[in-house]
């Protein structure tokens, strides 16, 4: 069995930040090589108009944890595939910024994992079941320590946003959030195409095509690799976005295997604010139990697990999107065309972790 350390949000002494330093350090993260090593924090930095994120104090607390250990800690996240706030790395840090995760109030900088247009990824082969050659956010493929703080919350397509979820689908690419996402390839939607001409000369695959002022794809060549996406600055390249459920949670875990290959981790979520859906809607809703605590893990699977089975022993709130879930599983409730548990066991065959963990309460 793996430990999973839990923590609750009382606090009759001290301050949660404090807390949280404890709960770490006694989960074991001061026993690994830091120094001199460059530390990704993977997080999600919210998507603005979102408030049930993660506060960047909490960040601080893992960002001076390591630098005092002599680590070089770095806040990261890639772009994201649909058209929002953090679209581009521009856009994403200035989001970033702008929920709080500065350098004054974290410690460490914001650096946008797969560049500026979504496309400086690393290629990681693969002997999964769906992927083959995952491509990964290239700042964390070149981190030497990889640390997944996770908001631990619903999921309109995952069932529950956790520490698989951060690290898979949060550490693809472009390219690596469409294959996750899509069974198919990428349209063009011609009525906000302008016809200006980007994406074709990028086209590895001469796939692209312009005539009659409009772009046009030729789906035989095109390989669904997600450049052109970051390239159309008129958001007119679209992702197909219809892989079914339990495939898109069993290539989360395949690429979650990719981002942590060769590498040592830790992981830590707090299940407060437990929104039905994820950080990436600009908006959320009343959380869905009241705050469950901290947990953090050298096992991912694990942690997803105790994380989903306090959360879901947990009663729900009146007036939430759970309110009339009486007992069971919440997040099936919620959404009950999803999966989440396919996640976990696709990981534990993957070997990433297991599924059965002693819990220790801090």
């Amino acid at each position: 069995m793996s430990k999973v350390y839990f923590s609750d949000m009382r606090t009759p002494r001290g301050s949660l930040p404090k807390k949280l330093r404890r709960l770490i350090d006694l989960a074991g993260l001061g026993t690994m090589d830091l120094e001199n090593k460059f530390v990704a924090i993977k997080i999600h930095f919210g998507e603005p108009g979102n408030l049930a994120y993660l506060r960047p104090n909490w960040a601080k607390v893992v960002a001076d944890y390591v630098a005092e250990r002599g680590g070089i800690p770095f806040l990261t996240d890639c772009n994201t595939l649909y058209v929002g706030r953090r679209k581009h790395a521009i856009e994403h840090i200035t989001s970033a910024y702008e929920n709080g995760f500065t350098p004054f109030s974290t410690g460490c900088h914001v650096i946008i994992a797969d560049g500026l247009k979504g496309t400086d990824e690393a290629i990681v082969p693969m002997e999964g079941d769906y992927v083959k050659e995952a491509k990964i956010g290239r700042a964390l493929y070149d981190a030497d320590v990889i640390i997944s703080l996770t908001h631990f919350k619903g999921h309109e397509e995952a069932g529950f946003g956790g520490a698989l979820k951060n690290l898979g689908m949060g550490g693809g690419s472009r390219a690596g959030k469409m294959e996750m996402h899509s069974a198919g390839k990428p349209y063009i939607d011609e009525e906000s195409c302008i016809g200006c001409g980007r994406c074709a000369p990028d086209c590895a695959h001469d796939a692209i095509s312009i005539s009659g002022k409009k772009a046009h794809m030729d789906t035989d060549k095109c390989l669904g690799c997600g450049h052109c996406i970051g390239l159309c600055n008129q958001n007119a390249i679209i992702p197909a976005n219809d892989e079914a459920f339990d495939i898109l949670n069993r290539k989360i875990a395949e690429y979650t295997y990719a981002v942590l290959k060769n590498k040592p981790s830790f992981h830590i979520s707090l299940a407060i604010d437990v929104s039905p859906n994820c950080d990436c809607w600009g908006k959320n809703d009343v959380p869905i139990v009241p705050d469950v605590g901290m947990f953090a893990s050298f096992d991912p699977i694990a942690l997803d697990q105790a994380c989903a089975d306090k959360v879901n022993a947990a009663p729900a709130m009146p007036n939430s999107a759970a309110e009339c879930s009486c007992g069971g599983d919440h997040f099936a409730y919620m959404h009950p065309e999803t999966c989440w548990a396919e996640q976990l066991s696709h990981g534990e065959k993957l070997g990433l972790g297991s599924r059965a963990y002693e819990l220790v309460e801090v």
